[in-house]
């Protein structure tokens, strides 16, 4: 099988593979010549914004995040991004978080902030109603803006802005379901990096430091960890323990990844918070407190898109390239089948556009696309029966291929 043809791994061209070419893949100028993100310095630096081929990469991963969690028992909300300062002072935010938030807006009175995470705002979803244990586990998810006050000295392309898309969710679960949500939370993890064709560095146990930068309740932290440790020694994951890397509030699992560099980043995570639940007064039915379990499949979208400009090289698997097909007529005397041609690509739901004869011969319009997917050549004969000659963006012939057929290769999978 054809490794680049529907069915195959995704993210099989070899353009990144070599070490010289990964590390001439930096995401802040191959993102920028690939159309993907750009800045102004009218915006702000940390701010960045998503071009055409940036937004459909985006709107490809987000969909496929929200279908992965739906198919896994999440219900999806939408929230504010931005709250009272009380609510922030009554998450633990304010006390030991501030130092990475925006200050808070004055108006009519009120101060506002914006939020430096979802957390908050899904406690109050949660608590919005009584609640009885046969809705236990409750896993909502959200894909939302949240805000950190980076110093602009470690600003820089996608993976460190001011301004993050986060693919996050919360489980509020009885304390003996916190295991096996855990576990859960996972899976998906893994599942969804290998549809991405993402690799972790390492796993890392991220534990309390010293100073007032974490709650201060040795009890509480114990128990959370314990929690983590059962699931890494169940699942025979290896990890490294790393103190002083924790949540203000509780241990993560963190999934670490690399760039070319050998730079860390942190892009998955898992958390168990017994604090928020007890600061918010969190009940369910009997009058117990449930733990809340925070986890985030694929992280920040920004950092997400960076490291997978990075990896791939610009040639996105097929289900998330910003262009999965090009129409290419041979000569304007297949232009009208070519158009029709295109019409049929997008009525099946491909992302495709028209590469006209006009533009130069077939090898140079090929060449100008060469990190398309499916290049649909469209000749004399081709014309007459309605098909297309298809090529794949490894060189190789695929004949002619029915528009359904590689509309099904463009979806992934779960």
């Amino acid at each position: 099988m054809n490794p680049c043809f529907p069915g195959g791994r995704p993210g099989c061209w070899s353009f990144a593979l070599s070490t010289q070419r990964t590390i001439m893949n930096d995401h802040r100028r191959l993102g920028r010549e690939l159309g993907i993100f750009d800045t102004d310095p009218l915006i702000g630096s940390g701010l960045p914004y998503w071009l055409p081929a940036g937004a459909a990469v985006r709107k490809a991963i987000e969909d496929y995040v929200h279908e992965l969690e739906r198919r896994n028992g999440y219900q999806h909300v939408n929230s504010p991004v931005l709250g009272k300062r009380e609510l922030y002072e009554m998450s633990g935010h304010w006390a030991h978080y501030s130092a990475d938030m925006f200050p808070p807006m004055n108006v009519g009175g009120e101060e506002f902030v914006l939020r430096p995470s979802l957390c908050p705002h899904h406690a109050l979803i949660y608590r919005s109603r009584g609640r009885s244990h046969r809705e236990l586990p409750l896993r909502v998810a959200e894909l939302g803006g949240m805000y950190r006050s980076e110093p602009s000295g470690v600003l820089g392309g996608l993976t460190r802005v001011r301004s993050i898309q986060l693919n996050d969710g919360h489980v509020f679960c009885a304390p003996e379901q916190a295991a096996a949500e855990v576990s859960a939370a996972l899976d998906l993890i893994e599942t969804a990096h290998a549809q991405l064709g993402i690799e972790a560095a390492r796993y890392r146990l991220s534990l309390r430091g010293e100073g007032d930068k974490f709650v201060d309740d040795p009890g509480m932290w114990a128990r959370s960890e314990a929690v983590l440790r059962e699931v890494l020694k169940e699942r025979g994951r290896a990890y490294d323990e790393e103190r002083g890397e924790g949540a203000f509030y509780g241990p993560k699992i963190d999934i670490q990844i690399a760039d070319p560099a050998g730079r860390e980043s942190t892009l998955s995570t898992v958390q168990v918070d017994l604090y928020q639940p007890e600061r918010f007064d969190l009940r369910y039915a009997g009058g117990h407190r449930p733990a809340m379990v925070h986890r985030s499949i694929v992280g920040g979208i920004e950092r997400l898109v960076a490291h997978l400009i990075e990896v791939h090289g610009g040639a996105f698997p097929t289900w998330m390239a910003p262009v999965q097909a090009v129409v290419l007529p041979l000569s304007d005397e297949q232009s009208a089948a070519a158009g029709d041609l295109l019409r049929r690509c997008l009525d099946a739901g491909l992302r495709a556009e028209l590469a006209p004869a006009g533009r130069g011969s077939l090898g140079a319009r090929i060449r100008a696309h060469r990190l398309v997917p499916y290049q649909l050549v469209v000749g004399p004969r081709e014309a007459a029966s309605g098909e297309a000659a298809v090529r794949l963006r490894d060189g190789s012939q695929a004949g002619a291929v029915p528009v359904e057929r590689l509309a099904a290769g463009a979806r992934p999978s779960y």
